[in-house]
């Protein structure tokens, strides 16, 4: 096991800023496997320091004396990949005017390190798993095998595996690479780290430019540890270089602070929708997301009543007078006022009556009374009906229209409603709405 003296002696030999506990142990993993010649894949996000590690190995190994060399696999056209890592010889490509080496052959006996490995296309990753196997290559245009010693690291900020299932990776390669993994952590994820490389960079800025450095207040500390830093160590570097040479001030608050830290990233918490981000609500007009509102709403505020009311009939709690409950609970009673059939005895062919649990005079409306207001009862009860309707339309239509919108994916059209997805299978059971898949 490696301790705490042999890690703090690498950190001071190549400059490593931290004492978090996940950067501790990425560094000890690295100590042990640098003195074989094991493949390493190092994995972490961009910019949180994966090539210094990679430094770190090849510096603790015998090869150390060797050539060491990073290449970006991202920044390699596809077409020009193989001729750049493993040569080509005269006229195999046109503007191939003479022999080139590729960089296996120029690093041999040192070690490669390939940054951004899944960006390598599926035909460079089969030679380089060659190389892997037994260091043969054979370089572009030529028919001879060449042999190499070289020791590959590899680094990646994507999953892998997500790769391999797609087919952008090759999962034989992936497993020759993984021989030692190694984690880098995140910036966020080292605590006091962040303050103590924010001192080097400003004081290495400074000490380049004859300026003073910077300092933090507590306040300004917090907030530089509560930052999620999406761009780890590179984007810190960027904003310590900022304030040294923008501010006036060398003492940096919290409000100065702020301005530096794009307010997109300071928090990862969830935040409000902008109103490019609503997608198909932007659709709709007010009145149609209005209707949407009250439906809901509604059906809310009848299910809180519902459970009032039986909490009242179950567990016995302070009722109110007969008036007042019939006022704030007529809708729930009148739906659960159950009519009762009964078939009298004297006859099995006589018809069957319904009984009510309320009153005649409150189940049946006396003729006069509605020959008087006659034209008053239809009216209202037309205008009644013919609003119901156009606020069931309404909701159907806006569904389709959203489900229409998503491909009749429901998910999808449901977080466009604001409804949940069980909610919108219920709508669209209700309404008899024809789900396209």
């Amino acid at each position: 096991m490696i301790n705490t003296a042999e890690i703090q002696n690498a950190k001071n030999r190549f400059g490593v800023i931290g004492n978090a506990a996940p950067l501790n142990f990425a560094l000890s993993i690295a100590i042990q496997v640098a003195p074989t010649d094991l493949t390493v894949l190092i994995n972490g996000e961009s910019g949180s320091g994966k090539e210094s590690f990679s430094k770190i190995i090849h510096g603790l190994s015998h090869r150390k004396l060797g050539p060491f060399i990073a290449i970006n696999c991202g920044a390699i056209p596809e077409g020009t990949i193989d001729s750049e890592l493993f040569g080509h010889v005269k006229g195999s490509f046109t503007g191939a005017f003479e022999e080139r080496k590729g960089y296996f052959e120029t690093t041999n006996g040192g070690t490669i390190f390939l940054d951004e490995i899944a960006e390598m296309p599926l035909g460079t990753q089969a030679r380089l798993l060659r190389i892997l196997e037994n260091g043969e290559y054979i370089p572009v245009g030529s028919s001879k095998v060449k042999k190499t010693n070289v020791r590959v690291v590899a680094a990646t900020n994507v999953n892998l595996q997500t790769a391999i299932e797609k087919g952008e990776f090759r999962e034989d390669l992936y497993y020759r690479l993984n021989t030692v993994p190694i984690v880098v952590p995140p910036l966020r994820d080292r605590g006091f780290d962040i303050e103590l490389l924010f001192i080097k960079f400003t004081s290495d800025f400074a000490e380049r430019n004859n300026i003073q450095p910077v300092d933090l207040t507590e306040e300004a500390r917090a907030m530089l540890r509560s930052f999620r830093f999406p761009g780890n160590i590179r984007q810190l570097k960027n904003i310590a270089e900022q304030i040294t040479i923008l501010e006036n001030d060398r003492v940096i608050n919290s409000q100065i602070l702020e301005k530096y830290l794009p307010k997109s990233q300071k928090s990862g918490l969830p935040a409000l929708l902008n109103q490019s981000d609503l997608g198909g609500l932007n659709d709709y007009s007010e009145r149609e997301l209005l209707y949407k509102v009250l439906f809901d709403m509604k059906k809310d505020i009848t299910d809180l009543k519902k459970l009032v009311y039986s909490m009242m009939q179950n567990d016995g709690l302070n009722a109110p007078s007969e008036s007042v409950k019939h006022d704030l609970f007529k809708d729930v009673l009148a739906s659960e006022a159950p009519v009762v059939y009964s078939r009298p005895a004297i006859a099995d062919s006589e018809p069957v009556y319904p009984v009510y649990n309320q009153p005649l005079s409150e189940n049946f409306i006396k003729i006069d009374d509605y020959q008087k207001s006659r034209e008053n009862v239809e009216d209202i009860s037309h205008e009644t009906e013919e609003e119901s309707l156009s606020l069931e339309k309404n909701e159907k239509d806006m569904i389709i229209k959203a489900l229409k919108k998503n491909n009749f994916k429901r998910k999808y059209a449901a977080m466009s409603l604001g409804i949940s997805e069980r909610t919108l299978y219920r709508k669209i059971k209700q309404y008899d709405i024809e789900d396209e898949d």
